[in-house]
């Protein structure tokens, strides 16, 4: 017997059947766009940029940034205290070794230098009469020590007298006693005296050469002062460029300030600035290619700063060619560090297209269309990128931005 089938399950049923349907009309609309996109996309040849694949050599670099500075400059700064009385000079005025760059007032430094003078003299009076009386001192103690020996002398003939006497039965024992312990006094009073002599001598010797010392600390303080005058005449000591001078005439300014630079335009380095994290690839003698629009110039990292400041490792290049014409004080420049480089590999033009991954995707022109393909990517620098297979020299390989095409296979070139 036949049961009808309830109408719930129907329903259920008829659901399941509708989104099944839904489902398999996704899945047709979402194949069909991805079709179109493989095999129907199409773009102008005036919207891309092409390079051709060719053989060469190739440099691995590390991009940092440059700053060019005056191979030489000096930092004139002031010797002593004073104030700024006269400039000579403006920045950017040429100077010539010898050359007043500013004036300043030494009018404290030449009084405190005179004060030096007298205090130095004083010191030298001082030593004079401290010899005259430690030498007045160890005549006394030399006369006194005299007297002593005669003293000596005499009670050793008393003693001589006592002995005779007893002899003689004109003395007695107690007389030979008493002559002996006099004489036995004076000769410990007499070696106490030496030693009295001896520890004089030790201790003149010891104040003078303090006071010959405390004079010597002061003549020194005193030619190192003058010394300071001098150079408080400040001249140039070499031909060059001033790039900066205190013109605040009047202020004060304290020994090691700074009062003026002086450079040597002739000649010219860079300093460079890179991230820490390539700090275990920089190193001492690597080439280095610094770019000034579309002049290369060619250096070496000769120092590398051992301090990281806010991430950054500055580091110093020397030019192979540091008097080119184009470079001038603080300008800006792009600096590649050269790591590693290959001979005579294929290569193309560096562009948007490579994005450094070692393996991606690129578009290769053929025969009017852009066929995708993978490749794996070599050393790169700023102009070159290699390409380790699956192209050769003479191909045509798309470098400009191809992202918006990742699911194309094939590209159709229209003119």
């Amino acid at each position: 017997m036949d049961k009808d089938i309830e109408a719930s399950v129907t329903k259920r049923r008829n659901k399941k059947r509708l989104l099944t349907g839904i489902l398999v009309i996704t899945l047709i609309a979402l194949a069909t766009v991805l079709i179109r996109s493989s095999f129907a996309s199409s773009i102008a040849r005036s919207a891309i940029s092409t390079a051709v694949v060719q053989r060469g050599d190739v440099e691995n670099t590390l991009t940092a940034s440059g700053e060019v500075l005056p191979e030489f400059e000096e930092v004139v700064t002031s010797p002593i205290n004073a104030s700024i009385q006269q400039v000579g000079l403006t920045a950017g005025s040429n100077v010539k070794a010898g050359q007043s760059v500013l004036t300043l007032d030494k009018a404290a430094s030449l009084m405190a230098a005179e004060k030096l003078k007298f205090q130095l003299e004083s010191k030298r009076n001082d030593i004079k009469k401290l010899k005259l009386e430690l030498d007045k001192s160890f005549y006394d103690i030399k006369s006194n020590n005299d007297v002593k020996q005669l003293r000596i002398s005499s009670l050793e003939a008393d003693v001589e007298n006592a002995k005779r006497l007893y002899k003689a039965g004109g003395g007695t024992k107690e007389d030979i006693d008493k002559a002996e312990l006099n004489l036995k006094v004076a000769r410990l009073e007499k070696l106490q005296l030496e030693n009295e002599i001896h520890s004089k001598q030790q201790t003149m010797q010891v104040e003078m050469r303090e006071a010959e010392i405390a004079a010597a600390i002061q003549e020194n303080d005193l030619r190192e002062l003058e010394r300071k005058l001098q150079q408080a005449n400040i001249v140039a000591t070499r031909d060059g460029v001033v790039t900066w001078i205190n013109r605040n005439i009047g202020s004060a300014i304290h020994e090691g300030d700074a009062l003026a630079r002086i450079a040597d335009l002739s000649s010219f380095k860079i300093q460079g600035s890179i991230a820490d994290t390539y700090l275990d690839q920089l190193h001492r003698g690597l080439p280095a290619i610094i770019r000034i629009n579309e002049t290369q110039l060619r250096g070496t990292v000769i120092n590398i700063q051992p301090a990281v400041q806010n991430n950054m490792i500055t580091f110093d290049i020397k030019l192979d060619t540091s008097n080119h014409t184009l470079l001038h004080p603080n300008m800006k420049v792009e600096v590649y560090i050269v790591t590693a480089a290959q001979n005579n590999v294929l290569r193309v033009a560096n562009g948007p297209a490579f994005r450094g991954a070692a393996a991606q995707d690129i578009f290769v022109v053929r025969n009017g269309k852009a066929e995708r393909i993978s490749v794996h990517i070599g050393m790169s620098n700023f102009d070159y990128v290699e390409i380790k297979d699956k192209v050769k020299p003479g191909d045509v390989i798309i470098t400009s931005d191809m992202s918006a095409y990742k699911n194309a296979r094939i590209i159709t070139l229209e003119n």
